[in-house]
């Protein structure tokens, strides 16, 4: 199949995501934007006032951009994991696999699609985060660039979820026993240099942490590790995930089984 007709077949599939998200916004778009803003009321306004500063910013300030971060890599992650098992459980994603379609496309396309709804959602999240607190964007390049990096990661990652799943409750399990734990423990709330060396050591295993830390200096200027390490772990999952991923479609894994 050329590049042109795999092109067309990527751009039918983003626009399949993008209809289903639209279409059943209050379920896609709307509660992530209620947590949110539940988020910046008990933690920012209510809490943070006894908190008062973290690294030269008011508490408000300090968390907005790990929950727009947060915000970004929960729904990227569920919009891949839902729609391609929903694919499996339909019985339809069998047509896309005999297709001339190559493997990389299929991803590439869902991926895509979960990458536009983490955004749309972590705009709306930015737009109410403005109603609370004052963002100034320090470094708008890094900024854009870790936002796109980190919800391709949550993306692909939501697509190995949903290949290995062979029920509902399967695409549940990883949400809620690892990327939740992950998320909290991702520097969102806190500054890592507030705990001690053992525990900071132990943090820095958490990938998540150099999204929302690299994505808050894209923002704020500050940091609690090296942007050329975010940089690095990031690009080192998207190209790693991705791998893992064709490897997966090409061996029909929890499709031909």
């Amino acid at each position: 199949m050329n590049l042109k007709l795999n092109l067309i077949a990527m751009q039918t599939i983003v626009r399949k995501e993008m209809i289903r998200v639209l279409r059943i916004w209050v379920q896609t778009i709307v509660p992530p934007a209620i947590t949110m803003t539940l988020y910046f009321i008990i933690f920012g306004n209510l809490i943070g006032r006894r908190i008062g500063t973290m690294d030269g910013f008011d508490y408000m300030q300090y968390i907005a951009p790990g929950l727009i971060m947060m915000s970004v890599i929960t729904n990227s992650y569920g919009n891949v994991v839902s729609s391609f098992f929903g694919a499996k459980f339909g019985r339809h994603i069998e047509e896309m696999i005999v297709s001339p379609m190559s493997n990389a496309t299929i991803i590439i396309g869902h991926v895509v699609g979960g990458v536009i709804r983490g955004l749309l959602v972590g705009l709306l999240v930015t737009v109410i985060a403005l109603f609370f607190t004052r963002l100034e964007v320090q470094h708008p390049l890094i900024m854009i660039s870790v936002v796109l990096l980190s919800s391709t990661v949550f993306a692909l990652a939501g697509l190995i979820n949903a290949i290995f799943a062979k029920k509902f409750d399967d695409i549940a399990i990883v949400p809620t026993f690892v990327l939740t734990p992950l998320t909290y423990l991702g520097g969102v709330f806190y500054s890592i240099s507030l705990l001690p060396e053992f525990w900071q050591n132990v943090s820095k295993a958490n990938p998540i942490l150099y999204m929302v830390n690299a994505f808050r200096y894209g923002i704020l200027g500050v940091s609690d590790i090296g942007i050329g390490t975010a940089y690095a772990i990031l690009l080192v999952f998207v190209v790693g995930l991705f791998t893992v991923c064709l490897v997966l479609l090409n061996r029909g894994v929890g499709i031909r089984e």
